[in-house]
């Protein structure tokens, strides 16, 4: 039987060793209870005189200390309570800094939020060289601040620039860089992690081994800008300047953390303390935050989704995969493919365009070896993996194939009906299309059964989202298999079912038409653009199309248009613009001029000439261009969770934020109908209805909820 307790303490010859195993989690986190327990083990130790150091290890096999419980977060009221849990969290780490005796954090696995904060508390820190060994403080991506020491401590330890670099970004640095930088004392096999931790531990009590203090110069320019209050200054200025501006003041916990670290630099470490709880309040207390923190739930529940009704049938093992197209997103595929460890067979028609396949594969896991993510023989392995062929040799033997050619459904069909001759009939067909129903292109399958859709996001191998598409007739274990190996490409995976668009693209169509009806009245290129990132996305909907190619994003508009008629009829500026032989970036001419290497300039003027209204612009309030077509999206949105493309509101959220680029700090479509009111939003819509029928026609989801004054989730707890 396991114990009900989360740490263990053992002792032998004057060295305690605290394990850390949280019972039925798959992760160490800090909750009320696990505080109390560590409050009580400081005390038991305080009073045994015998125990002279303490080693701190987690029971977990691949994770030391996750952070915090964050169910937790979801009982806070008020910004006070969450103040109050703050406070309580730099008490604890508080006592175990100044404990009577050292304490040595032996660190394998995750070292995030909580749990880096507790390193950071500890009288010195031991990684190990594992590629599971990160250490991070993730706070700011939940539109939160470390709130237990973190922006007191690590600029004390790393110095202030690598620790706002860790703060700001929220990324997780190896073991290597953390011994680099000083986040760390020493690296070492997993192997004798506690062996040398409990060595350590004993020397500092004998005082062998002196604890170290501050931060590392770095050189002259880290002595000026680390070590001197005008050098520091410097730093929070610059830190600013470039948050806002890649953030767009969205983001006010990136802030908010700049201004902790500084009030410590500034006030003392005592003030320090007291603004960070302060401000983690405010923070906790923020819409961003509650957003964000139902993504981080939302996501998770999307891990654990087997993507079929239970009981599901177990996954089959994909070791062989065969990718049909060599181009940009077959190649992308074959890349995070290998680097899982995926025997691949790349097929396409010609030598030439193999040949330049395999160097896209080459291209994208060379990246990972410049960047010290994997090593030399790694990078060897992966290629080793990835073979070319013009004709189906190595099919034989195919676990899974994806195919990845022209968007025609008749060049689809052809290539399944090839391809089903000479697999196995176990295996799998996947379509990477982006918009054809896999029902019409299943039609050509001796065994439509094993047919299914793997809707990838370009580029592949940088896109979190994978989109499987099923349809009435593909088995269970078929959804199982592709969603398994889906996760184990790294990608967070949504299954929708069958449809013109399938959900991503679908609810994309009507946003990038709006923005063209916009540019048919007269609205200029860039206005377009520039109210649509000011609504928080990454970039705005004609410089989307001008990246993903005006003719791949003209045909997708029309199989579209086809389907839903008058509310998607395509825009008259997109037609011309694509009919002129304008393709955007990779054609070096779109709505934007590019250069030679592709670096995209300014707005392109001569292309007004082409438009309805030529070279005469009109101004679109920005507050309409973000009306217009964001609702026109989130409508979309709410027609396919009431024909049943989407399988839950959740699912919708997710796909939109990490598929399409939806502001994540607004949660996605159904939060953000949530937090406006379904009310408001009919309203809204049926404002633009009256003046552009039939686009804003409100779904009779939304009607019914408006009238109901219903939500796509509770208002209060867990909020998924």
């Amino acid at each position: 039987m396991s114990s009900p307790y989360a740490l263990t303490l053992t002792a032998e010859s004057g060295v305690a060793v605290i394990t850390f195993d949280l019972p039925g989690s798959p992760v160490n986190t800090f909750n009320r209870r696990v505080k109390d327990e560590f409050l009580s083990t400081f005390d038991r130790i305080e009073k045994d005189e015998s125990i002279r150091a303490v080693v701190l290890i987690s029971g977990k096999p691949e994770a030391f200390i996750a952070g915090a419980d964050i169910e937790e977060f979801l009982e806070l009221k008020t910004a006070t309570d969450a103040e109050r849990l703050s406070r309580d969290g730099q008490l604890m780490l508080d006592r175990l800094e100044r404990m009577r005796t050292p304490l040595v954090a032996a660190i394998h696995g995750a070292c995030l939020g909580g749990g880096l904060e507790t390193a950071l508390a500890s009288s010195y820190r031991i990684a190990t060289d594992h590629p599971k060994t990160v250490l991070g403080q993730p706070e700011t991506q939940l539109g939160l601040i470390p709130g237990a020491g973190g922006t007191q401590r690590l600029p004390r330890l790393v110095g202030l620039r690598n620790a706002l670099d860790m703060i700001l970004t929220g990324k997780n640095v190896r073991a290597r860089k953390a011994l680099q930088m000083g986040l760390v004392d020493e690296a070492v096999h997993p192997a004798i992690l506690l062996e040398i931790a409990v060595k350590r531990a004993r020397e500092l009590a004998d005082g062998t081994r002196p604890r170290r203090h501050g931060a590392p110069m770095g050189g002259l320019a880290g002595a000026v800008l680390d070590h001197t209050s005008p050098g520091r200054a410097l730093v929070f200025r610059q830190a600013r300047a470039q948050t806002l501006a890649k953030s767009k003041g969205h983001y006010p916990a990136l802030l908010a953390a700049m201004d902790a670290v500084a009030a410590g630099f500034s006030g003392g470490t005592e003030h320090g303390f007291r603004e960070e709880a302060r401000l983690f309040g405010e923070m906790a207390a923020t819409e961003v935050s509650k957003q964000l923190i139902f993504l981080f739930f939302a996501s998770s529940a999307v891990k654990k989704d087997a993507g079929v009704p239970e009981p599901a049938p177990p996954p089959a093992p994909v070791r062989r995969l065969g990718i049909l197209g060599a181009g940009f997103m077959g190649a992308g595929i074959a890349s995070i493919a290998a680097a899982q460890g995926t025997i691949v067979r790349l097929k396409d028609a010609e030598h030439g365009r193999v040949a330049k396949g395999l160097a896209g594969v080459r291209e994208v896991l060379k990246e990972r070896l410049t960047r010290k993510q994997v090593t030399r023989q790694q990078f060897d392995d992966m290629m080793s993996l990835v073979s070319g062929t013009i004709d189906y040799s190595g099919f034989g033997g195919v676990d899974l194939v994806i195919e990845a050619v022209f968007e025609e459904l008749a060049v689809k069909q052809q290539v399944l009906r090839e391809t089903e001759a000479v697999i196995p009939a176990t295996a799998i067909f996947a379509t990477n299309t982006s918009t054809i129903p896999i029902g019409r292109i299943a039609q050509a399958a001796a065994r439509p059964d094993r047919v299914i859709g793997m809707h990838f996001f370009s580029p592949v191998h940088k896109m979190p989202l994978l989109e499987v598409i099923t349809t009435p007739q593909t088995q269970a274990e078929v959804v199982t298999t592709v969603v398994s190996y889906g996760r184990a490409l790294g990608k967070t995976v949504i299954v929708v079912n069958d449809g013109p668009g399938f959900y991503a693209n679908r609810i994309l169509a009507p946003y990038i038409n709006e923005a063209g009806k916009m540019l048919d009245q007269g609205a200029a290129i860039d206005a377009v653009d520039q109210a649509l990132v000011a609504f928080g996305f990454p970039v705005g909907p004609i410089t989307l199309i001008d990246e993903v190619g005006l003719d791949v994003a003209g045909k997708a508009g029309n199989i579209v248009a086809d389907a839903f008629g008058a509310r998607m009829s395509p825009s008259v500026s997109l037609q011309k613009v694509v009919s002129a032989g304008r393709y955007g970036r990779k054609g070096k001419k779109g709505f934007y001029q590019y250069d030679a290497e592709g670096r995209k300039g300014g707005v392109d003027t001569g292309v007004y000439d082409l438009l309805p209204t030529g070279s005469q612009r009109s101004e679109i309030p920005r507050d309409e261009i973000q009306q217009r077509a964001v609702l026109a999206m989130v409508n979309e949105a709410v027609r396919c969770l009431e024909e049943g493309v989407l399988r839950a509101a959740r699912d919708g959220d997710i796909g939109a934020v990490f598929g399409i680029g939806f502001p994540p700090f607004r949660g996605g479509p159904f939060r953000y109908i949530d937090s406006v009111g379904a009310d408001e939003i009919v309203r809204r819509l049926e404002e633009l209805n009256g003046r552009f029928p039939p686009r804003f026609q409100p779904a009779d989801l939304l009607v019914q909820m408006a009238r109901k004054k219903s939500r796509f989730y509770p208002a209060e707890g867990k909020p998924v």
